[in-house]
This record gives C-alpha cells, sequence and structure tokens, in this order.
C-alpha cells in the first residue's frame, strides 16, 4: 500500500489547512475587536501594528483559499508573521520585568501581546508544514480553489478589516495614537 498523498488529496488537505487557518486569524482578531468594543480596552500603537500584522496573515490564506496555494501568498503569510512576532516580543518585553506592570487586561492568565506571540510562531510553524505538503499539490491546485466557505470567510474578515481601520481612525485620528490611550480621540471625552 502506497502510503504518499496523491497531487489531489495535498491539495484538498493544503485547502483545509488555509480555510481553518483563516478562520482562526478571524477568530483571533475577532477576540481584540471584542476586548475594544465590549470591554473597552483601547489597543495601544503596538496592539495596532500586531493587528496589522493579523489582517496581512489573514489576506495571505484567503488568497491561498480563493487563488489556490502558492509561494506568493505564503511568503506574504511568513512577512507578516514575521512583523508581529517583533512588534508582539517588543511589548512582551517591555513588560517582562518585575514592577513594570502590563498592558491591558489577561486572557487565561497570559496578555493579550504574548498571545499574539505565541499566535506568530504558531502560524509560521504551521507555513513550514504546509509548505512540505504543499510541495506535493502540483497541477491540482486549481480544483480546489474558492468555495462557498472560503466566500464567507474572506467577507468576515473584509468586515473586520473595516471595522479595526474605523477603530483606529476613531481613535488616533491623523495623528499619532497616544501610547496608553483611554480616549477615543476623534469623539471627544475626558482624556
Amino acid at each position: 500500500m502506497n502510503s504518499t498523498l496523491t497531487p489531489l488529496t495535498a491539495a484538498r488537505l493544503v485547502r483545509s489547512y488555509n480555510l481553518m487557518a483563516l478562520f482562526g486569524i478571524n477568530l483571533v482578531l475577532l477576540t481584540a475587536l471584542f476586548d475594544q468594543l465590549i470591554l473597552g480596552e483601547l489597543p495601544c500603537p503596538l496592539c495596532l501594528l500586531q493587528r496589522v500584522a493579523f489582517i496581512m496573515v489573514g489576506i495571505g490564506f484567503l488568497l491561498n483559499v480563493r487563488c489556490g496555494a502558492a509561494p506568493l501568498h505564503y511568503g506574504l503569510i511568513v512577512l507578516s508573521a514575521l512583523a508581529g512576532v517583533i512588534s508582539s516580543g517588543r511589548q512582551v518585553l517591555l513588560h517582562i520585568v518585575p514592577g513594570s506592570g502590563s498592558y491591558g487586561s489577561a486572557l487565561f492568565g497570559l496578555h493579550l501581546y504574548t498571545w499574539s506571540f505565541i499566535a506568530f510562531m504558531l502560524v509560521l510553524l504551521s507555513v513550514g508544514v504546509a509548505l512540505l505538503v504543499d510541495a506535493r499539490v502540483g497541477e491540482a491546485r486549481a480544483a480546489t480553489a474558492g468555495g462557498r466557505v472560503g466566500r464567507w470567510a474572506g467577507l468576515l474578515l473584509a468586515v473586520i478589516v473595516l471595522t479595526n481601520v474605523a477603530g483606529s481612525f476613531l481613535q488616533c485620528g491623523l495623528g499619532p495614537c497616544e501610547d496608553s490611550p483611554t480616549r477615543y480621540q476623534l469623539l471627544g471625552g475626558k482624556p
């Protein structure tokens, strides 16, 4: 019995991975929006950079789902995840010294920037594994691209992006964001 993957099976596996990863990124971004909009914790500038990195990772996965897996899309994911590792790692290092305080509340004992660092590292690890499997895809790419679920995942990502853009604009206006924001600049309110 041959235990290797056929190109079509590998293509379906890679598409399923990309779809699950896209939904995972959407979940991360929805959690950040929940923290901002429902719990009232405004993101700091480093948090906003991490959101941009997650959005770019999500766009890379969306491209893989809608157009078929491609090295260019994986390159976008890897570079975006590396940018996320840098920004979240910087924030972890800012708050790692005892007595230096932290930013925001904890989720399951870790702050969101720590979870972001872990998530970006998992993205890098999983993309490495996916690239090993993707080497077998070849001509079967086009047969697995698209799908109704992929369209819904892409639509969800677009809504999340637009919500983040609107929230960031209300929070920061056209100038730099506050280091420890306590209000939306364009909505007024007391600082």
